[in-house]
């Protein structure tokens, strides 16, 4: 950590606010994309991978300075709702918006830099996700920072308005639990598939293919929200040798991330992720259960 580093989020976290959260996202799955080209035509692994999740990832100016420049926005009356993550906010022609997303660039940056301090978090199959972690970490400082509905929201009618499923929804059209079952066991063997065929390689290529998906979102197609399904079944993939594996944490975090959506998200005002959940959440469970050898004691094709 130093002031050369801060002042690089800084301006990535103003940039990332400019053009808005989920637009920034998707430029982190092009780079990822780009990473995965350059380390298997080099064979080797490349300091690239700073880019996509260090000084512009996910917790910086990738999208997490976005959620907070909104959720500011909002709060100040220049925006009508608080989780506009597809709002490009240079639109906004306010300086203190984008201000507000390179201040959050540099808590990201504050919080992986802290976590990674931690010996049990930094340790590899020890502990876990911290780009994710610090996500969701930052999408909590916004909520209690400009947020007007606490941590976990405040429900009009309870969880069942989100059930079956509506606009207050996070992605009305993959709520229902079949639609999960069916996005979790498809999404989870193609990116299982790439872990076992590319290793490494392969689980980044899932997260870089899944989050620049997410671009059509912008020309009202529908597509799945599926980084949260792809990484970590593509991760257990790689640790177990198993596309079953892969399908299996594939339906459990589409699952997951519906929960935590409902929990966290479709009742507030401003974004806590709920791919970053997952993700944080189920690479701890898999490293653990890689740790202890339950993916040998449980073998799968």
């Amino acid at each position: 950590m130093n002031i050369h580093d801060l002042l690089i989020v800084f301006g990535a976290g103003i940039f990332g606010a400019a053009i808005g959260a989920l637009a920034a996202f998707e430029f982190v799955g092009l780079l990822v994309i780009a990473l995965v080209a350059i380390q298997i035509a080099t064979g080797s692994p490349s300091s690239f991978i700073e880019l996509p999740f260090g000084m512009f990832g996910p917790h910086v100016g990738g999208f997490a300075s976005g959620v907070a420049a909104t959720a500011y926005a909002a709060k100040k009356g220049k925006l009508a709702n608080g989780r506009d993550i597809v709002a490009g906010l240079s639109g906004l022609a306010s300086p203190d918006v984008l201000l507000v997303g390179g201040v959050f660039g540099v808590i990201g940056y504050l919080c992986i830099s802290l976590a990674n301090m931690i010996p049990a978090f930094s340790s590899g199959l020890a502990w876990t996700d911290t780009v994710a972690f610090s996500v969701v970490i930052s999408g909590i400082i916004t909520r209690l920072a400009f947020g007007k509905t606490g941590l976990f929201g405040k429900p009009d009618a309870g969880i069942r308005q989100c059930y079956p499923p509506s606009d207050k929804c996070w992605m009305p059209y993959h709520s229902r639990i079949g639609q999960l079952v069916t996005l979790g066991i498809g999404i989870g063997l193609f990116a299982g598939y790439l872990g076992t065929s590319l290793g490494g390689n392969g689980a980044l290529l899932a997260f870089g293919i899944s989050a620049f998906s997410l671009i059509f979102l912008h020309f009202n197609t529908q597509v799945p929200v599926s980084h949260h399904i792809s990484l970590p079944a593509a991760t257990v993939a790689v640790l177990s040798g198993s596309l079953l594996w892969a399908a299996l944490i594939g339906v459990l975090c589409a699952l997951l991330g519906e929960l935590i959506s409902r929990l966290f998200l479709v009742h507030g005002d401003t974004h806590i992720d709920p791919p970053a959940f997952v993700i944080f959440i189920m690479t701890t469970l898999i490293n653990l259960a890689a740790t202890v050898g339950v993916f040998a004691l449980i073998p799968m094709i």
